[in-house]
C-alpha cells in the first residue's frame, strides 16, 4: 500500500522489514484471491503457499491459522499513522473520521477489492464471523494505545478506555447492519456517520 499522505515521516523499514511486509502482503492477497476463485473452506493452507511462493512453515510464521489471513487488518496500522498525522487542534473523534477519509481515499482499486473480498469472508463464513470478535478486540486496544497517546493520558484510564469502546460499538453495529452488497466506502461513510452522531451526543 502507498504512504499516507500529508503525515510525519518515520524512519523507512530496514530491508529485511521491507521483504517480511512483502511476504505477509503476498501470503494475504493470494489467499484471497483463491478463496474468490473456489471458496474458503475448499482451498488449503498448501495452496496458498503455493501461490505466495514460500513454503507451509512459512506461512505459519506470518499466520497461525488460515483464519487469521482473512481477519488480519493491513488497513489499522495505515489507520494509527494517519491518526497521529492529524492537527492537534482536532477532538479524538474528528481526528479519527478524517484519519479514516484519507486511507480510505489513498487506497488503489486493487487494493479496495482485496479489502472487499475480506470483508466479505468475514461476513459470510461462520468460522471468520465468530473470530473477529477477537480481532476487533485487538484493533480496540492498538486505538486505546494511540488515543491515549492523543490526549495525553494513560491507556489504563477509564475514559479513554471507554471513548475507544463507543467507537468499537459503533464499528459492531456498521458491520451488524450494513445492508448486503454495501462497499467498504459504504462501511467508511457509515462509520463517519456513527462518529458524528456519537460528536452531537447520540440523539434520538
Amino acid at each position: 500500500m502507498r504512504s499516507l499522505p500529508n503525515k510525519e515521516k518515520r524512519p523507512s523499514p530496514g530491508l529485511r522489514e521491507r521483504k517480511k511486509a512483502k511476504t505477509h502482503e503476498a501470503i494475504q492477497r493470494e489467499a484471497l484471491r483463491l478463496f474468490k476463485a473456489q471458496g474458503y473452506s475448499e482451498t488449503t493452507i498448501e495452496q496458498i503457499a503455493e501461490a505466495a511462493e514460500v513454503s507451509p512453515s512459512t506461512f505459519f510464521r506470518y499466520f497461525p491459522t488460515k483464519e487469521d489471513v482473512v481477519l488480519h487488518d493491513a488497513l489499522d496500522p495505515l489507520m494509527v499513522e494517519a491518526f497521529r498525522a492529524q492537527p492537534p487542534e482536532l477532538s479524538p473523534f474528528q481526528a479519527l473520521r478524517r484519519a479514516m477519509r484519507s486511507v480510505i481515499i489513498d487506497l488503489s482499486p486493487e487494493e479496495l477489492a482485496l479489502e472487499e473480498e475480506r470483508a466479505f469472508l468475514i461476513r459470510t463464513e461462520p468460522a471468520l464471523r465468530s473470530k473477529s470478535l477477537e480481532s476487533l478486540v485487538g484493533s480496540l486496544k492498538m486505538f486505546v494505545e494511540v488515543a491515549a497517546e492523543r490526549t495525553g493520558r494513560s491507556p489504563d484510564d477509564f475514559e479513554v478506555r471507554n471513548a475507544v469502546g463507543v467507537v468499537g460499538g459503533i464499528a459492531l453495529a456498521v458491520v451488524f447492519f450494513r445492508t448486503e452488497g454495501d462497499s467498504l466506502t459504504d462501511y467508511f461513510e457509515l462509520m463517519d456517520a456513527g462518529l458524528a452522531h456519537l460528536e452531537a451526543g447520540l440523539p434520538l
